[in-house]
C-alpha cells in the first residue's frame, strides 16, 4: 500500500499560507521560520493526524490546524537538532541547516518562534469542544516538555538513560515517540473518544514511535547522504545510543521486523473496522528507506 500522498499536499496547502510576522522589523525571522518549516519531507506527523481524524469518522480537515502545529514543532525540534551545541549538522532534508542559512542567533529564535507559533495556531484556528481542545492541547505540550521529546533530547545529549533495552526504548519514546504519539492522541482527545479507545490508539501510537526510531537507526547507517537528505552516519559519529549500536544491524532489522508486526495489530485492535490510511503510513514507516 502507498503512502496517502494527498494528505501530505493538503498539509503542504496549508502550511505553504501560514505567515507570522506583522511587519518588517520581523521578517527576517520569519523567513527563516518558513525556509526550515516547508523544505519538505512526508510530513508523518501531520499525516497522521489528518489520518486519525479520518479513522475516527471525522473530516481529516477538520484537525488541519492542530496537524500543522504538530509539524511546526517538528520544524523547531529540527532546527535545533542540528545546532553545533547539538547534533551539529550542516545539512537537512538536503538544504543547508538553518543555522548554515541564517546563523545560530537567527535559528534558535526561529525554532522558538515555531514552538510559541504553534500553540498560538492551536488555540485561534483549531476548531472544537473548548474543553476538548484543552486537553489536546496540554497533551501536545506534556509530549514535547522535560518528560517528553524535549527531555528524551536531554537524555541523549547527557548519556542519563540506564543501560540496557529499557533505557534505550526510554530515551527514543521520549525523543521521537511522545510527538508521534501526540499526533495520534491529540485527535482522539479532541474527538472525545472513551477511554478504553484511547488507551486502544494510544498503545498504537506507542508502538509506531518506537517503529519508527528503529527504521530511523537502520537508514542513519544503510542510507546516503542524497537519500536521506541530511549526513548520514551522524549517530555513529557522535557515539549515540542507537538500536543498530547496540543490537547490531541484523538484530535491528529483526526489532524492526517485530515491531512492525506489533504495531498492525495495535491498530486491528484499535480500529477493528480498518483504518486504511493508518495502515498505509505504518508499512511506510518500515519500509522506508529516506
Amino acid at each position: 500500500m502507498s503512502y496517502p500522498d494527498d494528505l501530505r499536499e493538503q498539509v503542504d496547502e496549508y502550511l505553504q499560507q501560514l505567515r507570522f510576522s506583522d511587519g518588517p522589523a520581523t521578517e527576517g525571522l520569519e523567513e527563516a521560520m518558513l525556509y526550515s518549516l516547508l523544505a519538505g519531507g512526508k510530513r508523518i506527523r501531520p499525516v497522521l493526524a489528518l489520518a486519525t481524524a479520518a479513522a475516527l469518522g471525522d473530516q481529516p480537515a477538520s484537525v488541519m490546524p492542530l496537524a500543522a502545529a504538530l509539524e511546526m514543532i517538528h520544524s523547531y525540534s529540527l532546527i535545533h537538532d542540528d545546532l553545533p551545541a547539538m547534533d551539529d549538522d550542516a545539512l537537512r532534508r538536503g538544504k543547508p541547516s538553518c543555522h548554515v542559512a541564517f546563523g545560530e542567533d537567527v535559528a534558535i529564535l526561529a525554532g522558538d518562534a515555531l514552538y510559541a507559533e504553534a500553540f498560538q495556531l492551536i488555540l485561534t484556528k483549531q476548531p472544537g469542544d473548548p474543553t476538548r481542545l484543552l486537553a489536546a492541547a496540554t497533551e501536545l505540550a506534556a509530549a514535547t516538555g522535560v518528560n517528553g521529546m524535549v527531555g528524551g533530547q536531554y537524555l541523549d545529549v547527557e548519556a542519563t538513560a540506564a543501560d540496557g533495552p529499557g533505557g534505550l526504548r526510554e530515551l527514543h519514546a521520549r525523543k521521537t515517540g511522545r510527538l508521534i504519539g501526540a499526533s495520534v492522541e491529540c485527535v482522539c482527545l479532541l474527538h472525545g473518544v472513551d477511554e478504553a479507545s484511547l488507551l486502544a490508539y494510544r498503545e498504537f501510537a506507542t508502538e509506531l514511535g518506537v517503529l519508527f526510531q528503529i527504521v530511523d537507526d537502520i537508514l542513519d547507517v544503510t542510507g546516503s547522504d542524497e537519500e536521506l537528505g541530511k549526513p548520514s552516519g551522524s549517530d555513529e559519529r557522535q557515539g549515540k545510543r542507537t538500536y543498530v549500536s547496540e543490537f547490531g544491524l541484523a538484530g535491528a532489522g529483526a526489532l524492526a521486523d517485530a515491531s512492525h508486526r506489533q504495531t498492525r495489530a495495535a491498530l486491528a485492535a484499535a480500529a477493528p473496522e480498518g483504518a486504511d490510511q493508518l495502515e498505509r503510513i505504518t508499512d511506510f514507516i518500515a519500509a522506508r528507506e529516506s
